[in-house]
């Protein structure tokens, strides 16, 4: 089964694919999306869960281009984590960085109070601003990402397949997965977990950051 990869796709073609994909494990959900790609991405932030995606893809394909928007404001704990699953996986790496350095904001602007407008420039210099890079540097068709159902209401209107505004197909192979299962496959293939994660265009769990709006 497969979708027009194009702006005038109709919106009954998506909800046919979505559903013909929710009864698939995530494996077969990248395997059917690698037949739709030419430019495949996928995209971590070496969060909680993180190491799903990058097995369950990397059981498929071996050197897809694994894009990493690193704020710098990441915990040790989570740059040893990211550490230890690149070497442990091999892989395929494009990270991108703010133009200014945590450090220098420290002294500077610092963090800003979420939910002001000086936070939604931060939000757009540390993270927006180099996810935007990488698309322009690899212009990707498909983007496999983690996002599940049950982190936000926003992601509650979302589905295993969406077009973000730009036109690219993104998908979620775990959408539906609760946090229950995701503890499951991590246990099932003996993958580990980065909970001491912190996003600080986000502070809150359930807060997006913007980047998948």
């Amino acid at each position: 089964m497969e979708i027009v990869m194009n702006d005038s796709i109709l919106q009954k073609e998506l909800d046919k694919a979505n559903a013909y994909l929710r009864a698939k494990d995530p494996v077969e959900i990248i395997q059917w999306a690698l037949g739709q790609a030419e430019r495949p991405i996928l995209t971590t932030n070496f969060g909680p869960y993180s190491a799903s995606l990058v097995h369950a893809v990397n059981k498929v394909v071996k050197d897809i281009k694994v894009i990493w928007c690193d704020t710098g404001y990441n915990t040790p704990h989570t740059y040893r984590f990211a550490n230890d699953l690149i070497k442990r996986f091999d892989l395929n790496m494009h990270i991108y960085s703010p133009k200014l350095t945590a450090g220098f904001r420290d002294i500077t602007t610092g963090i800003p109070q979420i939910n002001t407008e000086e936070h939604k420039r931060f939000t757009e210099e540390v993270k927006l601003e180099p996810f935007k890079r990488a698309l322009k540097e690899h212009k990707p068709d498909v983007w496999f990402t983690n996002l599940r159902k049950d982190q936000s209401d926003f992601r509650r209107t979302l589905d295993i397949l969406h077009f973000d505004k730009t036109g690219i197909l993104k998908v979620s192979p775990f959408f539906y997965h609760t946090e229950f299962e995701m503890e499951l496959y991590l246990q099932e293939f003996g993958l580990p977990n980065e909970k001491k994660y912190y996003d600080p265009t986000k502070v809150l769990a359930k807060r997006e950051c913007g980047l998948h709006l």
